[in-house]
């Protein structure tokens, strides 16, 4: 897998003191050190950019958009993206933010289906002056928000981000210049991406948030339908066989290389019982999961 760029990295290639980015960071991009390459990759943030002047070419996993003003694009760890500036005179703004700023208010059920957490779909929208205007002075607040010293400062702050994403509901996507490479090839290589973003699992309070091709046709969007062709053409294998495979992989690891209970595992894994973790251990390998782990330890 691809090293991914921290917040902080991303802060420091930005700017020149030795400040960090912290829960949430904003930029004016004129505050900047000035037009900057990024280099393909992902990031351990989210980032929502407003784009009132640039040119340059954005990249995402499987398209890239030719940028000339008057854009905001959003930005999350499970895409990787890269920036090529084309002029040097530009303004706008981003603010980035991690996993605990967001809480569960900005993944509510109708922001959730915002281009912010989206793995394919709409990320760059075209914006009208109305909406440059209305969108400017929200990143306004949102910079005279964070040198304030208001107690509930980020709650407000989460506030601004959940008007920018009801905003950008309501816009139309930028047509997207496709990349070299079929519509099936696209999207395979899409959800396996996705796919293999969830692991490994590293503590018992981690989780799989995708667990069957429904969930993960949701997310690319495409109907479940289209995704499994597109995975029985380029792959040949089911979506369901590529996440069993997957899960199955990542039950053997944690059975070997940690001391968690069977239960534990299997809720990690998307079991809400062990019971349902055995069945399905037993059926793709022919023991359970204790009798697995005891015969390696056994064996060692």
């Amino acid at each position: 897998m691809k090293q991914t760029e921290s917040a902080i990295d991303f802060h420091h290639r930005l700017v020149q003191d030795n400040s960090e980015p912290g829960q949430f960071t904003i930029y004016r991009t004129e505050d900047r050190r000035g037009a900057t390459s990024l280099p393909h990759t992902r990031r351990d943030f989210y980032k929502i950019s407003l784009v009132t002047r640039a040119e340059g070419i954005l990249s995402y996993a499987d398209k890239s958009f030719h940028i000339r003003d008057n854009v905001i694009a959003f930005f999350n760890p499970m895409i990787p993206y890269a920036w090529e500036p084309i002029s040097q005179d530009d303004s706008g703004y981003s603010c980035l933010f991690t996993e605990d700023f967001i809480g569960n208010h900005l993944r509510s059920d109708s922001l959730v289906k915002s281009p912010l957490f989206k793995v394919s779909g709409n990320h760059v929208l075209v914006l009208e002056q109305k909406s440059i205007l209305f969108l400017r002075g929200i990143f306004e607040q949102m910079i005279a928000e964070m040198q304030s010293t208001y107690t509930h400062k980020y709650d407000l702050l989460r506030s601004y981000v959940q008007i920018i994403l009801h905003e950008a509901l309501k816009l139309e996507p930028l047509e997207k210049e496709q990349q070299p490479g079929s519509s099936s090839a696209r999207i395979s290589a899409l959800f396996l991406d996705l796919l293999e973003r969830q692991f490994p699992i590293t503590s018992p309070q981690h989780t799989i948030r995708l667990k069957n091709a429904n969930e993960f046709a949701s997310q690319l969007p495409v109907h479940t339908n289209h995704l499994n062709r597109a995975l029985k053409e380029t792959t040949g294998k089911t979506t369901t066989e590529h996440i069993s495979a997957r899960i199955l992989k990542e039950a053997k690891a944690l059975l070997l290389h940690s001391n968690w209970d069977i239960a534990e595992i299997g809720y990690c894994l998307g079991f809400e019982h062990a019971s349902n973790f055995n069945i399905f251990f037993k059926k793709q390998t022919g023991q359970t999961p204790n009798h697995f782990r005891k015969e390696v330890v056994s064996i060692s």
